[in-house]
């Protein structure tokens, strides 16, 4: 199934949903769901037996300079051979996301990243706590205006430069 069927299928499904196409000129063509709707539209696109996506590939995120943080979801069918890609806006601020973690094992792991280095919240996961950092860092080290700690612990966090 082309990604444009899977998103005749989503737009019939969601008519009452407001959802915004971007056909990136770089192939990566994407369709933006209000993070409200996230859960119902993912939950759609695995359980719809035309569209099976029984696997998520990944979830990220990219920080939008003082407008907002995106989390991208990969999902892929096995079943199909087809993908399709989702995006929400979550705000820079105490963003919240429904968490998917209940359809799809890997977000739990997932989740903790993009909370990890973004601060996104994903409502409804079972652990959602820091993954990589340690429990009392300060900050979510991938949002663009992070501002590093010169130490943690004693430890410097910068290291001299080599050039």
């Amino acid at each position: 199934m082309k990604e444009t069927e899977v998103l005749e299928a989503l737009q019939k499904e969601f008519a009452d949903v407001e959802t915004q196409w971007v056909d990136d000129l770089n192939g990566d063509n994407h369709l933006f769901v209000p993070a409200a709707k996230v859960l119902d539209v993912v939950t759609y696109l695995k359980e719809a037996p035309a569209l099976a996506f029984d696997y998520l590939n990944n979830v990220s995120a990219f920080d939008v300079l003082e407008s907002h943080i995106e989390v991208t979801y990969h999902l892929y069918s096995y079943e199909h051979r087809h993908s399709f890609v989702l995006k929400v806006k979550a705000p820079r601020e105490n963003g919240t996301i429904p968490s998917i973690s209940g359809l799809y094992g890997t977000a739990l792991f997932q989740e903790r990243e993009v909370y990890d280095h973004f601060g996104v919240k994903f409502s409804g996961h079972p652990d959602l706590r820091r993954i990589l950092l340690p429990d009392d860092w300060v900050g979510h080290p991938l949002l663009k205006d992070y501002e590093e700690q010169e130490e943690y612990n004693g430890m410097g966090t910068t290291r001299p430069s080599m050039i």
